[in-house]
């Protein structure tokens, strides 16, 4: 999962390599939160107008977790 958000990121922002991906342990609902970290020039890409693409990313992101059975949330920091 944690390839996946990286891969759809980096393809987004003009610093891949700044480009950051952590996860935590699943919490008691089972919910695993990923955070992204971008470069502060590159958070308006990540975002989007009115969050689009932020939602965006989490939509795919969350049809990934559950094809694989998995409870994912994706914040941006």
């Amino acid at each position: 999962m944690e390839e996946l958000l990286k891969t759809i990121v980096s393809d987004l922002v003009e610093d891949k390599t700044a480009v950051e991906v952590s996860a935590d342990e699943p919490n008691d609902e089972g919910v695993i939160v990923y955070h992204l970290h971008v470069a502060a020039d590159d958070m308006g890409r990540v975002i989007g107008k009115q969050g689009r693409i932020a939602k965006a990313i989490r939509v795919v992101m969350r049809a990934a977790a559950s094809r694989s059975g998995q409870k994912i949330m994706v914040e941006i920091d």
